[in-house]
């Protein structure tokens, strides 16, 4: 990744920052490597959900630049955007998972879940049934519905939109209808 200031006038800025503390020199030095950070946010952005925001990993990776930048070393002669690449990284990954609000065992789950569910709705050419999603996971349909009801409480989508089951006449019916209601009456 190419910045937009000559190799020359970079060692003068990191010279002047770093032996001078001339934050001025800092300032350019944020400026002349933010095309790290977006080239690394864009990276990353592909392989996340749609509701993360690009201009948000930007943010956070313009901290882990900070933080480079501060920590850099040159006499090391290590190439600086090797060194920044994984500040940045690190960064908007911090900053993901500290707005995560949902534990890994519940993700996790999710996961195994949404990977049987397509599984065997290729395979049935149908929506399948909760037995039959409770089998291919190795538990029963209780812990298949708590395990519903743990991530349907985590997340802020409506799962309901994501999946339907079959019902065991043929049709499909929405996943909120599978998860049992104590306090209904057994027809």
């Amino acid at each position: 990744m190419e910045t937009n200031v000559k190799p020359i006038e970079l060692k003068d800025l990191w010279r002047r920052y770093k032996d001078d503390g001339d934050q001025r020199a800092r300032e350019r030095l944020v400026l002349a490597y933010a095309p790290l950070v977006k080239y690394v946010a864009g990276r990353m952005s592909s392989g996340l959900p749609a509701h993360v925001e690009e201009a948000d990993l930007i943010s956070y990776g313009l901290l882990g630049l900070i933080g480079a930048i501060e920590r850099y070393e040159p006499e090391r002669e290590i190439k600086f955007e090797t060194f920044a690449v994984s500040r940045i990284k690190g960064a908007i990954i911090d900053e993901l998972r500290s707005l995560d609000w949902v534990p890994r065992s519940v993700r996790a789950r999710a996961r195994d879940i949404e990977k049987a569910h397509t599984k065997l709705e290729n395979r049935l050419a149908r929506a399948p049934t909760e037995e039959e999603m409770a089998k291919e996971l190795d538990m029963t349909e209780d812990e298949l519905r708590d395990g519903l009801l743990q991530i349907a409480n985590s997340s802020i989508l409506a799962l309901d939109d994501l999946w339907t089951v079959a019902d065991p006449a043929g049709g499909q019916i929405s996943l909120l209808d599978t998860i049992r209601d104590p306090n209904a009456t057994d027809p």
